[in-house]
């Protein structure tokens, strides 16, 4: 049937199949090559299965994220620091620091556990100071934060008001981890997600949509890092 493609940055080709046997839309992202296809009952509508496939947008760059080589960071490397990449070089500095387009590290110890101690110690300083402006704004008290290296989600709020964060966010583009602390800290007064929790996101992160699609779409792409050495 040929391929369509998704629209976005990067756009995705899509292969098309029609299958006899398909009672429903599917799609398949391959491990072997990442190919993406959508495969359609014999009698199905094209328009409705792309609707489809556009729905699915954010699995789809998921999945494509997960199939994607791993990245060492090592000295050469380049890796996002609040949304912008920074070359990681090695340098006479006594502690990491960004030095215009490039994030030096001391040439003593392994760079990639020096650039992940950098990373998550700008993460609580971002994290703290966003949650903590929220939760002033929602009138609610603010537990313990807590960083974390989860892939199944970004943050939690327990029943106690403790939160917990992804100290990967600090890679993301600060309006993104600004959104995620806001969701977080709404649940400090609607612990769920109906209407009534996303309203108050919205109180605290006017016109979040599109900082929520970013995770959608990039977020995947942020566990790339390997920071071992």
């Amino acid at each position: 049937m040929g391929s369509e493609w998704l629209d976005g940055d990067p756009p995705v080709e899509i292969a098309l199949r029609r299958s006899g046997a398909a009672r429903r839309y599917s799609l398949r992202v391959s491990g072997l090559d990442g190919r993406v296809t959508l495969t359609l009952p014999r009698r199905a509508s094209l328009a409705e299965g792309l609707a489809f496939a556009r729905s699915r947008e954010g699995w789809i760059r998921r999945a494509l994220a997960a199939h994607a080589p791993v990245l060492d960071v090592v000295p050469g490397a380049v890796l996002p620091v609040e949304g912008q990449p920074l070359m990681i070089d090695v340098g006479p500095v006594r502690a990491a620091r960004i030095e215009g387009p490039r994030l030096l590290v001391p040439s003593a110890g392994p760079p990639g556990s020096r650039v992940a101690a950098f990373l998550k110690a700008t993460a609580r300083r971002r994290l703290s100071s966003a949650a903590g402006r929220h939760a002033a704004a929602l009138g609610r008290p603010l537990g313990r934060i807590t960083l974390r290296d989860p892939r199944s989600r970004w943050g939690s709020c327990s029943s106690s008001g403790d939160l917990m964060f992804s100290w990967r966010l600090v890679m993301a583009p600060p309006e993104v981890l600004d959104y995620v602390a806001a969701h977080e800290v709404a649940h400090l007064a609607e612990m769920n997600h109906s209407p009534a929790f996303w309203a108050v996101v919205a109180r605290l992160c006017p016109g979040y949509g599109p900082l929520r699609a970013w995770l959608r779409a990039e977020g995947a792409a942020l566990h790339r890092y390997r920071f071992g050495d």
